[in-house]
């Protein structure tokens, strides 16, 4: 018997990793100070929380649509006509397992053997993943400073093919924690739009972005490029990673072929998941999650600061999500080996930049200050000792 081939090649997603190896030190009796994940620490809205346990009173909870529940795509619609301005039909949006199992389904829909897709090097690793899975060739475009660590139209012009399918996008992105300006991803799509290429902009942290300097919403692509497919999730924003829960904006050419996928794959989303995720875009839901996202702005200076004073640069500021992506060449280990040794050392759990690309794989590192400030500033103390300690040597 055989093993697929892409399930040889597939490369193990590196954060869950050290994350695991973090549980083991933990099951042994260390306290570990968790900066590999991107999982908030506030959980689901008490609305939320309320509504799960009344729908789990024995009623029936059988399948929901492939595409979800009407009432629940309705309220995604109105949510981005309140906070974005924007009118998005609600039989649009397609409500998955998650965004990874909406990223699936979008790679599914889009990409033929031979098609290349272009994304930001570095960017979140499953994509890699996913496009190799159905046949198609990753263009990993080198970024810099100067485009924050994100695409540029003049980059992806650059990089592009008669093989380009697709560009994917993601603003604010994983691991730099850095959007792409509103005019430049609008610019970015609309070359991609002339072309003939797919755009799918993955806006997963895209309500925890800092407010443009008007205070208004950093506005979804949508407004720019209504045909774009746009991925997104219950996961951040509103602290429900463990929910599994997602959706995506479609354009009308894409709905059949993927509710005929989501059939196939998923059959649907969670039922008792989506029922209770209306009660996201309650009032007191939308306050208490825009009062943890100005929380999540404090914590970023605690890790910024801390980690200027320990002479590890962040490369790039942070301006949305909740990670920081630093170098760490000054201490004479390359990224993966300063992860084992912070973590078996100092008992604090990284991500190395190995999981995001190649171009900074061996110099930078991510940190996801999504834990509580206690936390934070425990693990900037732990990593003081240990660079102090690596360079001493």
């Amino acid at each position: 018997m055989k093993i697929a081939y892409r399930a040889q090649t597939v490369e193990p997603f590196y954060a869950m990793s050290f994350g695991q190896r973090a549980a083991e030190l933990e099951a042994a009796g260390h306290h570990v100070v968790k900066l590999s994940l991107g999982e908030p620490d506030y959980g689901a809205p008490p609305a939320v929380r309320e509504a799960m346990c009344e729908v789990m009173d024995g009623r029936p909870l059988p399948y929901t649509p492939a595409l979800g529940l009407p009432v629940l795509r309705q309220a995604i619609a109105d949510f981005y006509r309140d906070r974005h301005g924007v009118a998005v039909d609600p039989a649009r949006i397609a409500i998955t397992s998650g965004a990874s199992s909406a990223l699936l389904l979008v790679i599914a829909a889009t990409t033929e053997p031979g098609d290349e897709v272009l994304l930001a090097d570095p960017a979140y690793p499953c994509n890699r993943q996913l496009v190799a899975s159905f046949g198609g060739t990753v263009v990993a475009v080198p970024t810099s400073p100067a485009t924050r660590l994100q695409l540029s139209a003049t980059a992806v012009a650059d990089a592009w093919s008669e093989r380009t399918s697709a560009v994917m996008m993601a603003s604010p992105a994983n691991p730099t924690g850095t959007r792409i300006p509103s005019e430049e991803l609008v610019a970015i799509c609309a070359l991609a739009r002339a072309r003939g290429a797919w755009r799918i902009v993955d806006e997963i942290y895209l309500n925890l972005a800092d407010p443009e300097p008007d205070g208004a919403a950093v506005p979804t692509i949508l407004a720019g490029d209504p045909d774009a497919i746009v991925i997104n999730s219950f996961s951040k924003y509103f602290g429900m990673t463990g929910w599994r829960l997602g959706w995506c904006v479609l354009p009308e050419a894409l709905l059949a072929p993927v509710e005929r996928l989501a059939m196939n794959y998923f059959l649907c989303a969670s039922a008792p998941a989506q029922m209770a995720a209306r009660a996201c875009f309650t009032p007191a839901s939308l306050a208490l999650s825009e009062e943890r996202r100005r929380d999540l702005v404090e914590r970023r200076g605690i890790v910024v600061d801390g980690l200027s004073r320990l002479g590890l640069p962040v490369t790039v500021a942070p301006d949305g999500a909740f990670y920081a992506y630093f170098d760490v060449s000054s201490t004479g280990l390359d990224a993966w080996q300063f992860c084992e040794d912070a973590l078996e050392r100092a008992h604090v759990a990284l991500t190395p930049g190995r999981d995001f690309g190649t171009a900074t794989a061996r110099t930078h590192v991510r940190l996801s200050y999504s834990v509580s400030r206690e936390e934070l500033r425990e693990g900037i103390a732990r990593l003081g000792v240990f660079v102090a300690q690596l360079r001493a040597r």
